[in-house]
């Protein structure tokens, strides 16, 4: 009997943790279970006032249900801190404004909408909007006076104190830091795959290389896929405003580059003449410095505030590696090759360009490389920062200041395609209607309609009516459940009290573990264990729970059907079509620019910043529009993994532009000749890519047939080449920098153009042009 009850056990606990993996629904449901009833107690039997009692009881089951910040214990703490100073704000501005009803109903729309809108600045505000409009919503709807605030904050007060003590004595979690484990492992991952590609390159290719070779590819595919899909995977952004946090979330794009990088390095590392063989040594150079550098930083990411001196050394290294290899990329090319292009022999110009590729993957991979690294040293270096500097909103490097930060991020989702304004003006006109609708129809418990609201909220008017109906369904059993328990237990106290935490634990786990239906079952039960003890009315309460919560899903059923019936995937396309005419723009401002150091007779352009924070903005919105998708019901008409490809091929595209704008931004202008036709050129095949790009977006919103993937243009590649012939050396036979730079921005062109097969089948798929975009992806490749 034992074994058979062991063997329950295990195969009970495997089924949770696959349900619930680390446990943290059933964590807080444990500590609610024993929170929640031990000060509901205190307030009805021992202080005997309802208001004190209420308000301990729903904070408690908000600020330790609803919330499970991340980050180290000190951190979480600070957050909870945070959360019950600004709950009991809420608190009393909820009650001074809980009466006329016009007066609540507005507020709760003005506050609604505030809560949701601020989390875009912060995922710790984004988890802790449930708890904070809980806080404006339960005092909202339950009329009070001025005399009412002592007792309502003397009950969040002591919530609040419990809920801080909770998280540090009841099964404290452990530190939750997803994005540095994902980026510490993605960096030995690429790491060790550098280090192969390298031994590959010097060796003879013997078996036993290759196959490591091999193994560390897999490895490093699956590191950074990971790293990707958790980040966009998650709920929220990932990031809170913090240096540390921000400097962290821009190595999953970093990351994710460097890895197409590589990929794309394996595919050009043939060293077919003695030139490129010279440049292909350089590389390898390059590549084991870089590798060092990356476990450099994965060591680095794994002790918080340890010294980021010998990771900044290596990296003045790799820079002035990077330097050597832009140098000799023009004195290694030998004079003979050099007078032949200059005396007109074509099949000697390309021959000398194809010698330039190993010096220009070295190049963009040190480039990336480099961002990655520094930003690991940014991070470092903000952890290190006393309290006192923290205190000052002292920043490393330049970054920029944590009230600039925020205002940037909230400025970016100010935009009337925003996913996340949407879903803010949704939410504050459904609970304020909801306010509205309880107070005029008369239902006995507001507060649970304007609760039912929420619940039940969701990205389109499909979904929301898929939780309606779950949400009543749900409500109607647990009333089912509850009359049954009622009908054997009477009005027995002792009895209530015992079964109260146990209904308290179900409610906090089966939304997770079971289903959402599931949950509101046990919310209902809870409900009527809860009311009966403070005025016994038997399971009728759970026929009015059944009222409000229905009033409530039928508001959010309209309010979703007025302001956003279109659904999360037409969202996406929306963000994906903007962040790529965004991102492209900014490309073709970071060409211009580089283009205008080329003679003294260019037309000089201004660095693009302007361009680069809306494609930084447009890329925000894309994330989000992507969660939204994610959490969107309903099956998907294509693998995840193939839209998040689509996704990150945004970030390519932007940090190519920054690439480009860091080859030519210390380049001073070249004053040895005119080199019109050679810009011409690049602005030409600047001009094509960025017009694909935008008619892409523009027919992904439309939903029409895609432009097929840009082909490579060999003639194309021969003007380039006609153009730069006479500028490919200088009287002394030397390539000159300025015809190198002009050559490998045309490499950094081309290499988005390859990314756009990757984009184009399954983005067409989302906009629902499946055949079309078969049949052009097809003709493509083929």
């Amino acid at each position: 009997m034992a074994g058979v009850v062991e063997g329950v056990s295990v195969r009970f606990l495997a089924w949770l943790g696959r349900r619930d993996p680390g446990y943290g629904a059933v964590r807080r449901a444990g500590r609610t279970a024993i929170v929640m009833p031990l000060l509901f107690a205190l307030g009805s039997l021992v202080l005997r006032n309802g208001d004190v009692a209420t308000f301990a009881a729903f904070g408690s089951f908000s600020m330790l249900l609803f919330v499970d910040f991340n980050g180290t214990m000190r951190e979480r703490v600070q957050s909870q801190l945070g959360l019950a100073v600004t709950g009991a704000v809420l608190v009393c501005l909820g009650t001074l404004a809980s009466h006329p009803v016009w007066l609540a109903a507005v507020a709760m729309a003005v506050v609604g909408f505030i809560i949701l809108f601020v989390g875009s600045v912060s995922s710790v505000l984004a988890s802790a909007s449930t708890a904070l409009l809980l806080a404006f919503i339960l005092p909202v709807t339950l009329p009070g006076t001025v005399d009412s605030i002592g007792p309502r904050l003397l009950g969040w007060s002591l919530a609040s104190a419990a809920s801080i003590l909770a998280i540090t004595v009841l099964w404290p979690s452990p530190r939750r830091d997803p994005l540095r484990a994902g980026a510490i492992r993605a960096c030995r991952a690429l790491a060790a795959r550098l280090g192969a590609d390298v031994a590959v390159m010097l060796s003879d290719l013997d078996p036993a290389t290759v196959a490591d070779y091999e193994r560390t590819v897999a490895e490093s595919n699956e590191a950074v896929a990971a790293l990707h899909s958790g980040f966009l995977g998650s709920v929220y952004r990932p990031t809170n405003l913090s240096t540390s946090a921000r400097t962290l979330v821009r190595l999953v794009d970093e990351l994710n580059w460097v890895h197409s990088v590589v990929s794309q390095s394996a595919r050009h590392d043939a060293l077919p003449t003695p030139a490129s063989r010279r440049a292909g040594r350089a590389a390898c150079r390059v590549k084991t410095e870089a590798a060092g550098l990356l476990d450099r930083g994965a060591e680095l990411l794994e002790s918080p505030g340890a010294d980021p001196a010998e990771l900044e050394a290596a990296l003045v290294g790799l820079r002035e590696s990077r330097m050597a290899v832009e140098d000799g990329a023009a004195s290694d090319l030998p004079a003979r090759q050099s007078g032949a292009i200059r005396s007109g022999g074509g099949d000697a110009a390309r021959e000398l360009i194809s010698a330039l590729d190993p010096g220009f993957r070295a190049q963009e991979l040190s480039y990336a490389i480099a961002q990655v690294a520094g930003n690991i040293v940014l991070t470092a270096a903000a952890e290190r920062r006393t309290w006192w500097e923290r205190l000052l909103g002292r920043q490393p490097g330049n970054l920029a200041g944590t009230l600039h930060a925020a205002a940037e991020r909230a400025a970016a989702q100010a935009e009337r395609h925003s996913v996340w304004l949407h879903n803010s003006v949704r939410g504050a006109a459904a609970l304020g209607i909801a306010v509205l609708l309880a107070d005029l129809t008369g239902v006995e418990h507001s507060f649970w309609v304007v609760l039912g609201t929420l619940s039940v909220l969701r990205s389109n008017a499909l979904n929301t009516g898929q939780n309606v109906l779950r949400g009543v369904v749900g409500t109607a059993v647990g009333v089912v459940i509850g009359a049954g328990l009622l009908f054997l237990i009477g009005t027995n106290a002792t009895v209530l009290w015992i079964l109260l935490p146990i209904a308290i634990f179900v409610a906090g786990t089966a939304p997770t573990v079971i289903s959402f239906a599931a949950g509101q079952v046990g919310f209902t039960v809870t409900l009527v264990l809860l009311f009966n003890l403070v005025a016994p009315t038997g399971w009728r309460v759970g026929l009015y729970r059944i009222e409000d919560i229905a009033l409530g899903c039928g508001v959010s059923l309209l309010v979703g059907l007025l302001f956003w019936p279109r659904g999360a995937a037409a969202a996406l396309r929306q963000a994906l079509a903007e962040a790529y005419a965004d991102s492209s723009d900014y490309l073709a401002a970071a060409v211009a620019f580089g283009l205008g150091r080329c003679d003294e007779k260019a037309p000089a352009h201004p660095e693009p910043t302007g361009q680069a924070i809306r494609a930084a903005s447009a890329s925000r919105r894309l994330d989000d529009a992507f969660r939204t998708y994610l959490t969107e019901r309903g099956s998907k008409r294509l693998p995840l993994s193939r839209v998040a490809a689509s996704v990150t091929g945004v970030a390519g595209v932007r940090l190519a532009g920054d690439a480009i704008l860091d080859l030519w931004k210390d380049h001073e202008v070249a004053t040895d000749g005119d080199r019109s036709a050679a810009r011409e050129e690049l602005c030409r095949s600047s001009k094509v890519l960025t017009d694909w790009y935008h008619n892409l977006g523009r027919e992904l919103v439309a939903q029409q047939s895609l432009p097929d993937p840009l082909p490579g243009d060999a003639i194309a590649d021969g003007r380039l080449v006609d153009a730069v012939r006479r500028d490919l050396s200088d009287g002394a036979g030397k390539a000159t920098a300025t015809a190198i730079r002009m050559i490998w921005t045309g490499d950094y062109l081309d290499s988005i153009r390859r990314l756009q097969p990757e984009i184009v089948e399954p983005v067409g798929l989302l906009g629902g042009e499946a055949s079309q975009t078969h049949a052009g992806f097809r003709r493509a490749r083929g």
